[in-house]
């Protein structure tokens, strides 16, 4: 179901118009690994990331949120570009490594809700952005987590 999303947002990415097309780039924090994004339209995206968590139990994770841009809350006259706020709802499925000594991996499967900023510059192809997110996962168990990053992403128009 998530690498259909992932899957979903490379292949949006010469059919869309928007803010931006479709960018690739990187997202630091927690998770860390390489980001996706595809503009739908001026304010809406798909994104998604395949990335890796180093806290607790060592983990690799892929994730994808549906956006919603809000440009008019935050001004950027003396940046030249947009900083518009998002939120949004996505998933996640993790795969993580339990060291117990017998090697098996979990597999969590998690609801996430993004929200953050990012700064869209007039004069490069590129985003920066940072955003938390929370999470509740919902298989195998119910747990909630709270992940934040930061990153850059080239766009292809």
């Amino acid at each position: 179901m998530f690498c259909h999303a992932c899957i979903c947002v490379l292949l949006l990415g010469s059919a869309v118009s928007g803010q931006g097309g479709f960018g690739a780039g990187i997202i630091l924090g927690e998770p860390t690994g390489v980001s996706l994004k595809a503009w739908l339209d001026d304010r809406t995206a798909l994104d998604g990331a395949a990335a890796w968590s180093f806290s607790g139990h060592d983990s690799f994770q892929l994730h994808a949120d549906w956006l919603i841009h809000y440009f008019d809350v935050m001004e950027a006259d003396d940046l030249r570009g947009a900083l518009p706020v998002y939120v949004g709802i996505g998933g996640r499925i993790r795969l993580r490594e339990e060291h117990r000594g017998d090697d098996d991996e979990d597999v969590t499967l998690g609801v996430r809700l993004p929200f953050g900023m990012t700064y869209i510059p007039d004069s490069a192809p590129v985003d920066v952005f940072v955003e938390f997110v929370p999470t509740l996962d919902v298989v195998p168990g119910t747990d909630f987590d709270l992940a934040a990053g930061f990153g850059a992403r080239f766009f292809f128009r």
